[in-house]
């Protein structure tokens, strides 16, 4: 019967270009599905390899979990959107656009960011932490925390002191929990008229009872200069650490040289200004 609409024949062309787009469709769909698989699958592995390597380092386990985390999640947007651009080229516009807000956006929030991974680079690398006495940038005090903006310190006479992330990392960090040993040195003057080896004597043997006191290198007495009433010396000892603490070893010193002192008669003279009225 013939079909004076022509529907019969207009279905069958849809029919027939809907099959050909079908099949020129379908091998892009599975190498995006292949493309897809094999990202999920570089994600897993480059997660545990974060995690070996971070392991292999001790590194903070927080912190390997956000490394991960991010490695992982990172493969699987590029797969994605590689997956993506191959089913459809005008993806690409769509990512452009994509970058172009996140450029804006990241301009924005540089400060933010450089914290951000600021703190990042300092939990991997550890240069102190948490519970650590450090300085930075003139403060000293007991690492708190370290978040996404900022190094949380607690200085010695109790204030909390935030130093952003990207300022500690660029700056010399000094570390007073991390050495085993230390390096003590105490300047003291004993009058002109005593005797110098004698002072050296004493001094030594004086700082041999105090707890923590490491043989080597040995406590050593060194004169150096002659000031305005005393011959100045310095007395340097090195302690341990694990035995007694910093502030124990320096206030123990300064009492045992004084005591020694005065028990032989060795006289640690003050300044005497003699005052002329005409």
């Amino acid at each position: 019967m013939d079909d004076p609409t022509g529907l019969s024949s207009q279905a069958g062309d849809y029919l027939a270009l809907l099959l050909e787009k079908t099949l020129l469709f379908l091998p892009k769909l599975i190498t995006a599905l292949v493309i897809f698989v094999v990202a999920l699958y570089m994600a897993g592995w480059v997660a545990r390899l974060i995690r070996t390597t971070a392991a292999r380092r001790d590194a903070d386990p927080e912190l390997t979990e956000l490394l991960s985390r991010l490695g992982q999640w990172s493969v699987i947007i590029l797969g994605t959107l590689w997956a993506l651009e191959t089913v459809d080229r005008n993806i690409t516009g769509f990512v452009a656009g994509l970058g172009i807000v996140g450029f804006t956006v990241g301009f924005a929030m540089q400060d933010v960011a450089k914290n951000f991974i600021a703190g990042i680079l300092l939990l991997w690398q550890q240069p102190f932490d948490v519970g650590d006495t450090i300085e930075v940038k003139g403060y000293t005090g007991k690492v708190m925390d370290v978040n996404i903006r900022a190094t949380e310190l607690r200085t010695f006479d109790g204030l909390h002191v935030l130093i952003p992330n990207a300022d500690v990392y660029i700056n010399p960090i000094t570390n007073y929990t991390r050495p085993q040993e230390r390096r003590i040195t105490l300047e003291v003057g004993v009058s002109y008229d005593s005797d110098l080896t004698e002072v050296s004597r004493v001094a030594l043997e004086a700082i041999a009872s105090l707890p923590g006191l490491k043989e080597d290198p040995a406590p050593v007495v060194v004169f150096n200069r002659f000031g305005d009433s005393a011959v100045i010396f310095t007395l340097s000892y090195w302690v341990d650490l694990a035995q007694t603490g910093y502030g124990q070893a320096l206030d123990a010193g300064v009492k045992l040289i004084h005591g020694a002192f005065a028990r032989a008669g060795i006289e640690i003279p003050y300044p005497v200004r003699t005052l002329i009225q005409k």
